[in-house]
């Protein structure tokens, strides 16, 4: 071993480990080398996959945003491991904005992102995976209340406006000419469900469909003159070295939503008996 180190040493033109006595550790320029290797390694792991063509295995590396985390991504996840056990993914969360531009630049291999508000480069490719209308989230004992009244006199629930759903519901606000009353400004659907449930206030968000709030004593009234829903979907560039694994996920993607969460559910732990 210590010889083909050396050899690789002359060969790069660089120290890989630095030695203390019986310490060996890696140089700096060793640490790039280990992580441009795992890399690497990752693409053959692909490739070989995709050669052999028999059972899929291998590593994707997903993004995604914290909505699809807690609502339909598990299920989705669980259909595809189902499938595809040898498969190991690295599930990435982040923003959408970020998850673009990790996509087009190979950080992960594709992403549950919002739509984009500008046009999509030729090397990418959308699938669209559910709406998401704009409603008021109120406590149950407000059932059946006008909801503009509700978002300016009760204290309001912010979600937070650096997010697609956030700035959303900002532009509703001012094009209705409704002053909340601000309590929290805050980044987590779930949260804030929570805190609607807790009499806190109440909120303007996109209405998600998540088995995480499905015990809560909430309501969640439409809007008039409701905005376009928020959408979400699947982003993945068009030539990868993980095509089969990618074309996977999203077939299992597809039989998620044209079965629906809960008889996807079902489903995998019938086949899992």
């Amino acid at each position: 071993m210590a010889q083909q180190i050396r050899a690789l040493e002359r060969e790069l033109g660089e120290a890989l480990v630095a030695r203390a006595g019986r310490t060996v550790r890696p140089t700096p320029a060793g640490h790039r080398l280990l992580a441009a290797a795992a890399a690497v390694l990752r693409e053959v792991s692909a490739l070989k996959s995709a050669v052999r063509d028999k059972q899929l295995a291998g590593e994707l590396r997903l993004g995604t945003i914290n909505t699809a985390l807690h609502t339909v991504l598990p299920t989705i996840l669980g259909s595809f491991v189902q499938s595809h056990p040898n498969v190991t993914v690295f599930v990435h969360s982040s923003m959408s904005r970020q998850l673009y531009d990790a996509v087009r630049d190979n950080f992960v291999d594709l992403a549950v992102c919002l739509h984009p508000r500008f046009a999509l480069s030729k090397e990418l490719a959308w699938q669209q995976l559910r709406e998401e209308p704009l409603v008021v989230l109120a406590p149950e004992a407000l059932a059946g209340r006008d909801p503009h009244r509700l978002l300016r006199e009760e204290p309001l629930l912010r979600y937070d406006r650096s997010l697609g759903g956030g700035h959303q519901a900002e532009q509703y606000l001012r094009s209705q000419q409704i002053v909340p009353r601000e309590r929290f400004e805050l980044s987590s659907l779930l949260a804030i469900a929570m805190m609607v449930d807790q009499g806190l206030g109440v909120s303007l968000v996109p209405d998600i469909a998540s088995p995480l709030i499905a015990h809560l004593r909430l309501v969640k009234i439409a809007l008039p003159g409701a905005p376009d829903p928020r959408r979400f979907g699947l982003l993945w560039p068009r030539a990868s070295p993980r095509a089969a694994l990618i074309s996977a996920f999203l077939e299992a993607a597809n039989d998620v939503v044209r079965a629906g969460p809960l008889a996807a559910e079902a489903r995998r732990q019938q086949k899992a008996r």
